[in-house]
């Protein structure tokens, strides 16, 4: 099926959308899981929540596709009181593997200010934070949010976060321990260098920030960034024992109507990729970046209190823009195009098709795939 025919069908389609009467939605109130239960005033104490999805997967000209139960995620918070408080989420994966995504003590000094300390996510782009399984277009997680930002990232450390009074402004701002140094790579980058809490090495800090931007109705603008050194249990001085990362990103949310869109760029420089590879026979990338936009609209009647919304996504990612001493593998630069629907058949419960459009530059290979799968969030 002609790429270009598709694009410009699902614009056209969402173009002469636009303009049901429904109200804009504030986005400076989305919520997260995490920040839905530390915000729930009808609890007393505890607060219990769970999400999650299962999946089917058949590549192109596959004889057999993969049914999964991808994840299923326990959330816990605990108030000990108005002012402290603890969440916790246990992930079971493809129901075999178990996680904690994340356990941190959340302390409110202020009403504008927040000490956080624990297992926390990185505040990177917008998936990480918001990874619940019913937030984004699609069965799978944009591909930009799994191999440069590796989603779902989350280390042990303490900061703050809070708003600027009086200016429309969120910030994070987090001191954390490093990726491992042990098996990056060119193919996903830094992804095999998450650490997730589990006995993890520090021999030096990183730091993470955020600012986001929401004076406007319905829009979210978000600039974020992350460096420092990767950790090892070598000596520091052995050439190549670790590597500096430097992470910038940007990225919006846009909702107007019945119309939604979103968009974000990161760029990841690894300095000392040369010095790594020859050590550890490794094909790690000097430069990285990644991209993706999309939109989607709600075809049904506002006063449905189920949605419909066809979509459509775009994303282009390189984790070999940049090479020392090695040869850029083009293989490594990807394209996908995403486009299917989410059926929100009630708030907290989507049933999701889509179909993805691959292919890389070395080969220019398809590896197209259909996707469908249910989400849930309560």
């Amino acid at each position: 099926m002609n790429k270009l025919f598709i694009i410009s069908s699902i614009t056209l389609m969402l173009s002469f959308s636009g303009f049901s009467q429904t109200k804009n939605i504030d986005s400076a109130i989305q919520k997260n899981a995490a920040q839905t239960l530390l915000t729930n005033k009808q609890a007393n104490k505890l607060t219990i929540g769970m999400y999650g999805q299962v999946d089917y997967n058949e590549p192109e000209g596959s004889l057999k596709g993969t049914m999964d139960v991808h994840r299923m995620v326990l959330l816990l918070g605990y108030n000990f009181t108005d002012n402290v408080q603890f969440l916790t989420e246990i992930e079971y994966e493809h129901v075999k593997e178990v996680f904690i995504e994340q356990a941190f003590l959340n302390y409110r000094v202020a009403n504008n200010f927040n000490v956080k300390a624990g297992l926390m996510l990185v505040p990177m782009g917008i998936i990480n934070e918001y990874h619940e399984s019913t937030t984004f277009f699609g069965v799978e997680r944009p591909s930009v949010d799994h191999d440069i930002i590796p989603t779902t990232w989350r280390e042990i450390g303490i900061g703050v976060s809070g708003k600027i009074k009086d200016v429309p402004l969120k910030y994070q701002a987090y001191i954390f321990n490093g990726f491992n140094s042990d098996n990056l790579r060119g193919k996903d980058g830094l992804r095999k260098g998450r650490q997730k809490g589990a006995e993890s090495v520090i021999s030096s800090p990183t730091f993470s920030g955020k600012l986001d931007y929401y004076g406007v109705s319905g829009l979210r603008l978000g600039a974020s960034t992350y460096f420092g050194k990767t950790q090892t249990a070598l000596k520091n001085e052995v050439s190549g024992a670790t590597v500096g990362v430097f992470m910038i990103g940007f990225d919006a949310r846009y909702v107007y109507k019945k119309f939604k869109a979103r968009g974000q760029y990161i760029s990841t420089t690894i300095n000392g990729a040369k010095e790594y590879n020859s050590l550890n026979n490794s094909d790690l990338g000097s430069k990285m970046y990644g991209w993706y936009l999309e939109a989607g609209y709600n075809v049904l009647s506002v006063k449905n209190a189920q949605k419909f919304f066809p979509f459509i996504r775009y994303e282009q990612y390189d984790t070999h823009a940049k090479t020392e001493g090695i040869p850029v593998n083009k293989a490594y630069n990807r394209e996908i195009l995403t486009t299917g629907i989410n059926y929100d058949l009630a708030d907290g419960i989507t049933v999701k098709v889509d179909y993805q459009f691959k292919k890389n530059q070395l080969y220019n290979t398809k590896n197209n795939q259909f996707n469908a799968g249910i989400a849930f969030w309560f």
